[in-house]
């Protein structure tokens, strides 16, 4: 996925009124080389609108290509209808890394990367931004996939929409570390501490119909999902 992203922006973005982190603000980020490697190790992302006065929220696939997002489906879907008409959406990925356990119940917490998108998607119409589009859910999903399998075919291009949504007003929030108790609590004989959690990768299944002679890729036997620097993506 290098190629797809190997200029990334290390630069802040400016703080909206959407995009201000306001309860503890002091976790909130707004680099884009943190918001980018969020995205690049999330796997599902959560789009929130409102349509006739009724919100939704529905979990979808994601792929990114530089400084913008690509969301797709089938064109019956009643999200990517509701988004070409030029709503507002709201995007959100979220990354659980601990669970955090206090010595009382009201501090008790989670260790988390998140980030949340603001803006209106577009359709993507030009065929190669499209198929580029495709690769990067491909990519996205596993690393080096796309050389291999055979390229989507016109008609199931014609059978999938694509939406584009810039990631220019975004926001991450992250919270690390220990437990954060009351002063006094700390003398309480209370096992305290954070369970690390992260994706785990089992052994690869076969398809039953797979030609016998057919080896196991190398990217599939070291894939993971576990958190790198910049995550594959410079």
């Amino acid at each position: 996925m290098s190629s797809l992203n190997n200029q990334i922006n290390h630069e802040q973005l400016t703080p909206t009124q959407r995009t201000s982190i306001k309860r503890i603000p002091q976790r909130g980020h707004y680099e884009h080389q943190l918001i980018y490697q969020i995205l690049d190790e999330g796997l599902i992302c959560h789009v929130g609108f409102v349509v006739d006065n009724q919100p939704f929220v529905i979990p979808t696939a994601y792929g990114r290509v530089e400084d913008k997002l690509y969301i797709h489906g089938s064109p019956a879907s009643r999200m990517l209808r509701s988004l070409l008409t030029g709503i507002e959406v709201c995007v959100t990925v979220t990354l659980l890394d601990g669970l955090v356990l206090a010595r009382s119940a009201f501090h008790h917490s989670m260790n988390y990367r998140s980030v949340v998108i603001f803006g209106t998607a577009t359709l993507v119409q030009d065929a190669e931004q499209k198929l580029e589009a495709l690769r990067a859910f491909t990519e996205h999903i596993v690393p080096e996939r796309w050389a291999e399998v055979r390229p989507p075919n016109r008609q199931e291009l014609q059978g999938t929409l694509v939406l584009s949504l810039p990631i220019t007003e975004a926001s991450a929030k992250v919270r690390t570390g220990p437990p954060l108790d009351d002063e006094e609590d700390y003398s309480l004989s209370v096992w305290a501490g954070v369970l690390p959690l992260q994706v785990v990768t089992g052994d690869a299944i076969a398809d039953p119909r797979l030609h016998t002679e057919t080896a196991l890729p190398k990217y599939i036997e070291k894939y993971t999902r576990q958190a790198q620097p910049n995550n594959r993506r410079e």
